[in-house]
């Protein structure tokens, strides 16, 4: 009796032990991830709620750096350098901090976003960006902290912050007519050679129609730039198409010439597989 009751008591220790206990946040996390233009902006932060509390002059004080949000850095990032109330921003992720004041507010992009809250110290230099903008008040008050991307166009965006009555709104400019001129002319001038390769590499190593892969490593052949030297993995890859398209003497000759650019390059793994290649295929 006594043994089963020691295993018993030694059960419920270790579901005592494993048992998580599971509430609600405060201050709830919440993400936003939006494209604007051609450029994608993400947002991770937490949403306290007001509570029948006086928020800003109060809860958050004026003229004081805030975390803009609860804990852990509100994060933002964008995949493109931008212009944040004209000013440059370049891509990258930052803890996006405040100061609010009656009056106006500086919003600051910061790049350490490792920080529980604050910085235990503010280091000016990993401001990134600064600006200020005016607060503006609403007719409907707004419970729980929100962050939003608004007032989309092609070209622009506001990062807007909302709580209780007040709402300020950052604007700012995406590079979508760069990229898109930039992916047109890409497009417009047709494949590269890598493109080529890689095509001609998928072709051969899916066991797909060689005879295509042979045309396309041979448009990257050609498209090395006059005076340069073909890189010895696209001889290589040409190779082993004419080689299993039963060209031997072929594929010894591409061979030859990437093992000679192999050992320019100093690469002793092409030159192995080149020398081993070349007398399979001369047997």
């Amino acid at each position: 009796m006594k043994k089963v009751f020691i295993m018993a008591l030694f059960a419920l220790s270790t579901l005592t032990i494993n048992a998580q206990v599971e509430t609600p946040q405060a201050s709830p996390a919440a993400k936003v991830d939006q494209v604007v233009g051609l450029t994608n902006v993400k947002i991770d932060y937490s949403r306290p709620g007001a509570k029948g509390r006086t928020v800003y002059g109060d809860l958050v004080p004026y003229g004081k750096n805030w975390r803009t949000g609860a804990n852990a850095n509100t994060v933002i990032s964008f995949d493109e350098d931008i212009k944040v109330n004209g000013k440059d921003l370049k891509k990258g992720k930052y803890a996006l901090y405040t100061t609010p004041k009656a009056d106006s507010w500086d919003v600051i992009f910061y790049t350490a976003t490792d920080n529980w809250g604050l910085p235990e110290k503010w280091d000016e230099s990993k401001v990134a960006l600064r600006t200020t903008v005016k607060p503006e008040t609403l007719n409907k008050s707004v419970e729980s902290f929100t962050i939003s991307i608004n007032s989309l166009t092609n070209d622009s965006a506001t990062l807007d912050l909302a709580w209780e009555r007040t709402t300020v709104s950052v604007p700012f400019t995406v590079p979508t007519n760069e990229i898109a001129m930039n992916s047109i002319e890409k497009a417009l001038a047709g494949p590269t050679s890598r493109d080529y390769f890689s095509a001609a590499q998928y072709y051969y190593q899916s066991n797909n129609d060689l005879n295509k892969a042979l045309t396309w490593i041979n448009s990257a052949v050609e498209m090395t730039p006059t005076g340069a030297d073909t890189p010895f993995w696209y001889l290589r890859l040409k190779s082993l198409i004419q080689a299993k398209l039963g060209d031997k003497k072929g594929a010894i000759a591409t061979a030859k010439s990437s093992l000679n650019a192999a050992v320019k390059a100093g690469n002793a793994d092409y030159e192995k597989m080149n020398k081993d290649s070349i007398a399979e295929w001369s047997k």
